[in-house]
């Protein structure tokens, strides 16, 4: 990946900041990592990876800090044990204080803004000048309907592979193939709103930037998200870039943030895993979109 000169100094330690904050963290116990273990339930050629965790007074997406109470603001200020990096333009990285994937990163507006917010070259500036380093997925879920738990903007990122399988997320099976870089496009297993983009990603570093943003807004644009009063969750790594519409957040109590449409679903006992082994990984994810406009 090509690194643009003026984030040099910023992104050469990070993954060794990251792994340096997250053992400091886990031994001071600012770090909680949530306990789970996982189950594949394969559909249409994805192998979904069904965490069940073991957390059951707390609300747990996966997708950031877990507290339900929506007045109470962890980033501001945040907490130092937590605290990974500065990032650019107006950006910082801290740990996921309640984790379920190892070195979950929350890149972190440093100043409020809102979370069902569309996302500006900044954000994508701050999330790339990470991508650089870590082979990671980076989603942001664009409110609470979408999964946020958390107000103030941030957007994510996970070290990649997302599970055991031999591909970096379970939808990489299904994304592969000839298709169009940086047009967007639907996969056929999903039967249900979405848009996705194939990416180049030789060259995905912060330069490029404005030019993935373009491409978000034109993913936005494909599944009618204009503004902040539609909630969306939104994913990318190298290899493509994928947006959904969202009309509810959870499926018969299972919360589901942008995670899940990367092939990765959290439940809290083993009678919501065999819930969604009985109508199949698909029909949830469809049960919680939009519903395609005529």
């Amino acid at each position: 990946m090509a690194t643009g000169h003026r984030y040099t100094l910023i992104v050469t330690s990070l993954w060794q900041r990251l792994v340096s904050t997250t053992e400091r963290a886990t031994r001071m116990g600012a770090l909680v990592s949530v306990p789970t273990r996982s189950e594949i339930v394969e559909e249409c050629g994805i192998p979904f990876v069904v965490h069940i965790s073991a957390l059951q007074n707390r609300k747990t997406s996966g997708s950031g800090p877990a507290e339900s109470d929506h007045a109470f603001n962890p980033f501001l200020p945040p907490d130092p044990d937590l605290f990974v990096s500065e990032l650019p333009p107006g950006h910082i990285g801290v740990l996921n204080k309640f984790n379920v994937i190892r070195h979950h990163l929350l890149i972190v507006t440093r100043t409020f803004e809102a979370q069902d917010l569309l996302l500006t070259p900044g954000d994508f500036v701050a999330m790339l000048t990470c991508m650089t380093e870590i082979d990671g997925l980076g989603f942001y879920n664009g409110g609470t309907v979408a999964g946020a738990s958390q107000t103030h903007k941030h957007l994510q990122l996970v070290p990649l592979p997302l599970g055991s399988g031999p591909r970096p997320t379970p939808l990489d099976s299904v994304v592969d193939g000839p298709l169009p870089v940086g047009e967007p496009t639907r996969i056929p297993a999903f039967d249900f709103r979405h848009a996705v983009i194939p990416l180049d990603g030789s060259r995905l570093g912060p330069q490029d930037s404005a030019e993935l943003h373009g491409l978000y807004r034109r993913a936005c644009a494909a599944v009618e998200v204009h503004d902040e009063t539609q909630p969306y969750n939104m994913l990318v790594t190298r290899r493509w870039m994928l947006l959904v519409p969202r009309s509810r957040e959870h499926w018969h109590g299972v919360s589901l943030n942008a995670l899940a449409f990367a092939g990765s679903l959290l439940v809290r006992n083993r009678t919501e895993l065999e819930r969604i082994e009985m109508v199949g990984p698909l029909a949830v994810l469809k049960s919680v979109v939009e519903e395609d406009r005529p």
